[in-house]
């Protein structure tokens, strides 16, 4: 593997493609906007990023960003540049602002996007990823096979704590392997963090000691740091086993610390991905950003769902869990799981199942749960003969033949 940190873009350009190329890679390392003295072939040698490859694709009919440099022809490349470890280290807050910086916004630049990274083996030994990972949480939530059916609880605000353990009771009751805060959900004064958990792991534990296995709940401790590793620490004490944070809200050192200390998963929300990926010629690709959240100890990576009820289409949604369930490293898998959620059914198991060809994944249904008609679970039982159905090559239509709460489940949100 090369010692080199390597980013591949889609780079949008009215200007000469070579030239575009190279007025980036002096940006991003060596370079500015004039030349300077000290700036000796030496030292390009020695720390310049280099135009490893430039592939032009095609023409655009126009600059997908404002403000860009106008001209006769926009062509679209493909652009790979590689940086030297030396000019930064393996430091993955630095290599966000070498791959993903200033370079979005040169006039020379009419859209750009992240698609891949390839990164030497040197952040693999600095950085251990994932705690848990798949392995851990199957045995932390007591799920060895099978897909962990989960939910998000709803409604996502607005629940005192009591309420919300009332909700959790009724879930643990239905034989739910895996529950998460809301996004929303962290520590406001209608149903505060510690309330909160003391409430919801009472019924959890309650329920552990009915049936021998512990439901894991995801609780959001989003917060300043100091606050996130007390929240951690209630969660620990009270027999908990996930905690949950806004990726986007508290940063990559926000997760490096919190990872260096938590002993139980973390389970990474994505919110916020739309502003990084809505517009195909601006920002990340799921692949490269997923990777830099699994350096810095991220266990679950949410994807989106099939058939969601937000703007992305299924061949992303797939191609993102596929990512997450991809190596980062030969030496250093990574291991981390997929999280489907947002408008998912019974509908979604086998369509899910047949895309990724696993079940080491998470499948959350908010709605899909508390919206059956018979009740949680009834939601809960209908969502798992959907998954089981859907290992064995059974149409869907069939198990609603004989199981009404499946039958009832196919028509939620229709």
């Amino acid at each position: 593997m090369s010692d080199r940190i390597a980013a591949t873009y889609i780079l949008e350009t009215a200007d000469d493609p070579a030239r575009a190329a190279a007025v980036i890679a002096g940006e991003q390392s060596s370079g500015t906007f004039v030349a300077l003295r000290r700036e000796t072939a030496g030292l390009l040698e020695r720390s310049g990023a280099e135009v490893e490859a430039l592939e032009i694709l095609g023409e655009v009919p126009g600059p997908s960003l404002p403000g860009s440099r106008p001209g006769p022809v926009h062509r679209r490349c493909r652009l790979r540049l590689s940086w030297p470890l030396g000019n930064l280290g393996p430091s993955l807050p630095n290599l966000v602002a070498t791959v993903a910086g200033n370079l979005f916004e040169l006039k020379c630049v009419a859209g750009l996007r992240l698609v891949g990274l390839d990164l030497p083996e040197a952040f693999a030994a600095r950085y251990p990823g994932p705690r848990h990972g798949i392995a851990g949480t199957r045995t932390l939530a007591g799920v060895p096979q099978g897909p962990l059916i989960g939910t998000i609880v709803k409604p996502s605000v607005g629940l005192s704590p009591e309420e919300t353990a009332e909700e959790v009771a009724a879930l643990v009751a239905g034989g739910i392997d895996f529950v998460k805060d809301d996004e929303l959900q962290a520590d406001g004064p209608n149903c505060p963090f510690e309330a909160r958990v003391k409430a919801v792991m009472r019924v959890v534990r309650a329920g552990a000691e009915r049936t021998g296995r512990k439901a894991m709940v995801a609780f959001n401790l989003t917060g300043d740091l100091d606050e996130m590793r007390r929240r951690h620490d209630l969660v620990l004490a009270e027999g908990g086993t996930c905690v949950m944070a806004s990726l986007h809200s508290v940063g990559f050192v926000g997760i490096l610390e919190l990872a260096r200390h938590s002993v139980l998963p973390i389970h990474g929300h994505r919110n916020g991905w739309g502003y990084l990926s809505r517009h195909p010629a601006l920002g990340f690709d799921y692949a490269p950003w997923q990777m830099l959240w699994r350096l810095a100890g991220v266990d679950h990576l949410h994807v989106n769902g099939l058939a969601n009820k937000f703007c992305e289409p299924d061949d992303s949604v797939v191609a993102s869990a596929r990512a997450v369930l991809a190596p980062v490293f030969p030496s250093r898998p990574m291991a981390a799981m997929p999280v489907f959620s947002s408008g998912q059914t019974v509908r979604q198991a086998a369509p899910t199942f047949a895309a990724v060809g696993t079940t080491d994944l998470i499948f959350a249904a908010g709605g899909g749960i508390f919206g059956h008609p018979a009740g949680v679970k009834a939601g809960v039982e209908a969502l798992r003969a959907a998954w089981d159905a859907a290992v064995a090559g059974e149409p869907l239509e069939a198990v609603a033949r004989r199981d009404p709460g499946v039958a009832a489940a196919m028509e939620i949100g229709r």
